[in-house]
């Protein structure tokens, strides 16, 4: 039963994914590209429902969905695409598109076709006016092209970057007010180039609708909250030990479910809650933190903001990504060492390994995990034996999971930010390519991150870049990526066995 659990959260988490990032790209139906992308997890659950966990996958069994399924999604996008879409693509790489508030300002080529070569979304005067924006002793201004969503002025940069991008924001705005978003960004040969999109907050006639669109939603925010509280409260019970006929006959029991329940709560909060304000602070357009209730496995799926304006720049971007983790994972190790210390040892079930296995827990598997576990028990835990998590331990555990995951340096991910803003958004797509690779194989070796490994493989590679995407992080900042960096290590690696033997765990 517990495979189908996990099979079901992940189809309506595919199902989420693909709906934000892919329906609106094609016309192929949107359950077809789902169904592709979950043949891996069906056939695997089928397998394992027929042979059980302790026969192993064929390798071409294994293997075989992950090479088929990507390659089979992206021929079914690509049918799909509308015949004019298709056309403009090959002819204008470049594109801004300001669907859902996000600006995505991807690579450009120097060649025009004959149609953007009419798009002059401002006159022959106005143009003047805006070479006029560009100071040659800070950049000097070679050409101006003109594409369907977006005006590109491409030159030599003769200053630092922060300087060049706020003295000609400042010259634009003073000049066209504000009907253009200001961009700076690379090309793929690493000219940084200055790009001007529509303004979707221009002040018009209607200059009040901006104000006036309820982005903070305290009463749905609330009811989400309240229904988390009560989900997470009842698998928590379960948790503890109470049946659902116990359950029933005695809803006092619920109280046994608080621990977890406050537990989960306060760490996912938290880490929403750093991104929020931290994303507030840059008086960036930002939603409240939204839990997201389910009535089974953990009894919530996480929780989310969502930002409806530009980062402006990559340091904004740095720090709006990494408050979340940093947030998370240190209100998580009190609660999970409080946790480890209210748990128990119980001797390893070698036929049992998952990860998600909170009667007999194996800490070895991350180095964290273990170093914890082996302060908050001492002695009480050795070598050969596992833990059973008390549920304040499991909301620790599931909180330093959470953190790991976010950390991963794929796209949109907490990690995807972190690595955009560190080293540029081309780096960070290889760097995100890479990652996803090791992780399948990872899932190879170790079935228990067979799930990661799916959602890093739907998770959209690219990331939203900054307004001012060119301008590098300090020395400080960089520092404290790396250390994050090295904390995801710390949780996914096993503990070394010369550890293990000095802590004789």
């Amino acid at each position: 039963m517990e495979i189908w659990l996990l099979l079901a959260v992940l189809g309506i988490f595919t199902y989420i994914i693909l709906k934000r990032s892919v329906a609106n790209m094609t016309k192929t139906p949107l359950g077809l590209i789902w169904l592709v992308m979950m043949t891996p997890a069906i056939i695997w659950s089928v397998w394992w429902l027929v042979y059980g966990e302790d026969q192993p996958i064929p390798p071409l069994l294994l293997i075989g969905p992950f090479v088929l399924c990507p390659l089979l999604y992206w021929w079914l996008i690509s049918i799909g695409r509308p015949q004019k879409e298709k056309s403009q693509s090959q002819q204008v790489p470049l594109q801004a598109s300001l669907s859902d508030n996000n600006i995505n300002l991807e690579s450009e080529t120097n060649q025009l076709s004959e149609d953007s070569a009419k798009v002059r979304p401002i006159t022959p005067s106005e143009e003047k006016v805006l070479r006029d924006c560009f100071p040659w002793g800070i950049y000097y201004l070679q050409q101006i092209d003109y594409r369907p969503q977006a005006i590109l002025c491409r030159g030599k940069l003769r200053a630092v970057p922060e300087d060049a991008y706020n003295t000609v924001k400042v010259n634009v705005e003073k000049e066209f007010g504000d009907r253009f978003l200001v961009l700076f960004q690379e090309s793929l040969q690493g000219q940084p180039f200055f790009a001007l999109v529509t303004n979707p907050w221009a002040k018009n006639e209607n200059q009040n609708d901006a104000k006036s669109e309820k982005l903070t939603r305290p009463g749905l925010a609330l009811a989400l909250l309240i229904i988390t509280l009560f989900t997470t409260t009842v698998m928590g019970a379960e948790l503890s030990g109470v049946t659902s006929e116990q359950l029933e006959g005695d809803l006092s029991l619920l109280l046994q479910g608080l621990p977890y329940s406050l537990g989960i709560i306060t760490v996912l909060g938290i880490h929403e809650l750093s991104h929020y304000l931290t994303a507030v602070r840059y008086k960036i357009r930002v939603t409240l933190p939204y839990f997201i209730p389910i009535p089974f496995f953990l009894g919530t799926f996480g929780a989310f903001i969502s930002m409806r304006s530009p980062v402006p720049n990559r340091k904004a971007l740095f720090d709006v990504a990494i408050a979340g983790p940093w947030g998370g994972v240190i209100a998580t190790i009190p609660l999970l060492f409080w946790g480890l210390s209210l748990s128990e040892t119980v001797p390893i079930d070698p036929k049992v390994s998952s990860l998600l296995n909170f009667e007999s827990l194996n800490p070895r598997f991350s180095c964290l995990l273990a170093v914890i576990a082996k302060f908050a028990l001492g002695s009480n835990l050795e070598a050969g034996q596992a833990i059973h998590l008390h549920p304040l331990a499991v909301a620790g555990y599931v909180g330093l999971i959470v953190t790991a995951l976010n950390l991963m340096p794929v796209g949109q991910l907490d990690g995807g930010h972190m690595i955009h803003a560190m080293f540029g958004q081309k780096t960070a797509i290889v760097i995100g390519q890479l990652t996803r690779i090791l992780m399948i194989c990872l899932a190879v070796i170790q079935p228990e991150f067979l799930l990661w490994a799916i959602i890093l493989l739907l998770m959209p590679i690219n990331d939203q870049p900054a307004l001012n995407d060119v301008t590098e992080l300090d020395n400080r900042r960089d520092f404290i990526g790396l250390l994050s960096l090295a904390l995801l290590l710390l949780i996914l690696l096993p503990l070394p066995s010369a550890i293990a033997q000095l802590l004789n765990i």
